[in-house]
């Protein structure tokens, strides 16, 4: 069996440790970022459980910056989502999920350019 790492893009992580400071003080944070982890130990066992991205709707910044030919998308809760790819790791029995965004269903529109009403 394959082992699974999950990596933290910078901006990743920048947004989950507002999301987890902001959890102290307000339930609806802290309902994500429990959601968050929860579907990350979810992933450690079935890393093709998010929806997958077609690949010509894959953001050119992410095929840029992280090289990313593949593409999941998972809802968390409060209409929020989290987008990663998965990359060969360093031995043929590992895989890594790297966490690209986790973002707000308005940012998540933008980014992807689907427009509002």
């Amino acid at each position: 069996m394959k082992t699974v790492r999950v990596i933290l893009s910078p901006d990743a992580d920048e947004t989950l440790k507002e999301l987890s400071i902001a959890a102290r003080r307000r339930k609806q944070e802290n309902t994500r970022v429990k959601g968050f982890y929860k579907k990350i130990d979810i992933i450690k066992y079935n890393v093709h459980y998010g929806d997958q991205v077609a690949k010509s709707l894959i953001p050119v910044e992410y095929k840029i910056k992280y090289n990313a030919n593949n593409l999941f998308r998972v809802e968390i809760p409060g209409f929020w989502r989290f987008t990663y790819t998965l990359k060969n790791g360093i031995t043929e029995d590992e895989t890594v999920v790297l966490i690209l965004d986790i973002m707000s269903h308005e940012t998540y529109n933008k980014k992807f350019g689907y427009r509002g009403k």
